[in-house]
């Protein structure tokens, strides 16, 4: 009797195991085939644009893209790094893109994006993008670099292309920041409320903080707040704090 027991034993944990293996596998081969998509992406879409050209040509070719799917509305590249992605935003449901490719399939590692209370031209005071803090290094990964002050100091610029302009932000802080809903907690069409985010920033106490004290930020600035998770904190995020320089 417990031969038996011990072999139905057996067989079932057999099971669970090649189970597990044969979920990794497929979470492997649908992760690979969702950063080809990216990476296809990052290749065909990007062209070279000449230094002198008197009217503003946009190198992405943002036809191609919302032919692919209409949410993409602009493109973030910081230079040196693996951030190099369409930026999407969802006009029914702010939270689609948190789990859901370009291509609208579901699963990581999701798209980087935007929630409807930003608009699309980034001519609100804070343009908040999300995207997830991938293992592999890719989409948001490359924010948790900033910790260090030298790759701040390498990695100062975060580059906005949109059909009609580019756009130049200047880095100068990376946080641990509370898990709050900045968009919703501040009315940054109040002056104080603009500053008292500023304050909220510089105050963060957390040995992964970064500051260049070097850039100049006003309450009358553009600013660009990109969000991504920390691992085993739910209760926070880390955000990379850019102003725009090119107005």
């Amino acid at each position: 009797m417990m031969k038996d027991k011990r072999r139905v034993l057996g067989i079932v944990f057999l099971l669970l195991a090649l189970l597990c293996v044969g979920y990794l596998i497929f979470y492997q081969v649908k992760k690979g085939r969702n950063n080809d998509i990216y990476e296809e992406m990052q290749k065909e879409v990007i062209e070279e644009q000449e230094d002198e050209q008197e009217e503003y040509v946009s190198p992405v070719d943002f036809d191609a893209l919302q032919k692919m799917n209409p949410d993409i509305y602009a493109w973030i590249s910081i230079p040196g790094t693996e951030v190099n992605y369409p930026i999407l935003q969802s006009s029914t449901d702010d939270s689609y893109y948190l789990n859901h490719t370009v291509e609208g399939k579901e699963g990581y590692p999701g798209s980087i994006y935007t929630e409807s209370c930003n608009v699309k031209d980034f001519t609100d005071y804070n343009t908040v993008i999300y995207g997830h803090n991938m293992k592999d290094g890719s989409m948001f990964r490359a924010l948790h670099d900033y910790a260090d002050a030298q790759f701040m100091e390498e990695h100062p610029y975060v580059e906005i292309y949109t059909p009609d302009e580019k756009l130049t932000y200047r880095v100068f802080a990376a946080v641990v920041y509370s898990d709050i809903h900045i968009l919703k907690y501040y009315d940054f069409a109040v002056q104080e409320h603009r500053q008292a985010f500023l304050d909220s920033v510089y105050a963060s106490r957390d040995m992964k903080n970064c500051f260049d004290q070097s850039v100049p930020v006003t309450a009358d600035s553009k600013l660009l707040t990109l969000s991504t998770c920390i691992g085993g904190q739910k209760d926070k995020r880390y955000i990379v704090e850019a102003v725009q320089i090119d107005e």
